[in-house]
């Protein structure tokens, strides 16, 4: 995709590609075939509930669109659903519930389960291209009804009015690290500070400043915990 020259050109490769990994995902063998070698993140939960695959189109004008196909196991049955990428029309993100349909599009690349009364909740981290000027990183949780999936969940922070999920946005100039640290049972990140005061809010002149802030689980929710 990032080879291809005009905006339509990548559509198009995104397109066929999106056809061919359906018929891999319909198959019988569909939870056990080797998706190493495919152009783009899978995440399997390790109960074997799902597979979660996800990639980009990135567009000349420094935007992203993401594609995606979630592959459910529910019992008996099987379902796939499509991820359909509707950031545009997506506000107050870091405080919805959303579904496949309706899904704030990241590129996923590490899923750690954590229970709450009985129930399993994927805690989702991800790569966002946004614009020509900014990026994000993305917390996100996915959740299931049986088979039905659900994107987001109140379990950050600790106050009467919890996030859903947790976006970080930054220049697009700067990395930020978000991951796993299985053996502190923590997410740890890059803490963002502005380039300078006045730019405080600002995501595109936002970066690492060397401290690192964490989230822990804590029974029922996220607590974030600051320099770690």
């Amino acid at each position: 995709l990032k080879d291809a020259r005009r905006d339509g050109e990548r559509d198009s490769i995104s397109a066929e590609l999106k056809s061919s990994l359906r018929k891999v995902l319909e198959a019988d063998d569909a939870f056990t075939a080797d998706l190493g070698d495919l152009p783009m993140s899978h995440v399997d939960a390790t109960d074997g509930k799902f597979r979660l695959l996800t990639w980009n189109v990135p567009y000349a004008n420094g935007s992203h669109l993401f594609e995606g196909f979630l592959l459910v196991q529910d019992k008996r049955r099987r379902v796939l659903y499509e991820l359909r990428d509707m950031t545009d029309r997506i506000e107050n993100a870091s405080l919805k519930m959303l579904a496949p349909d309706y899904w704030y599009g990241a590129i996923y690349y590490t899923v750690v389960p954590v229970k709450k009364g009985g129930k399993t909740w994927y805690t989702l981290l991800g790569w966002k291209g946004f614009s020509n000027v900014e990026t994000r990183k993305v917390i996100d949780v996915l959740s299931f009804k049986g088979s039905v999936p659900q994107f987001g969940a109140p379990i950050f922070g600790s106050g009467k009015l919890k996030h859903t999920r947790e976006i970080f946005a930054h220049s697009f100039q700067a990395s930020m690290s978000l991951r796993w640290e299985q053996d502190f049972m923590r997410i740890v990140l890059d803490h963002l500070a502005p380039m300078k005061p006045e730019f405080a809010g600002q995501a595109a002149f936002m970066g690492p400043d060397l401290s690192y802030d964490a989230y822990v689980w804590d029974k029922d929710h996220w607590t974030f915990q600051r320099a770690v």
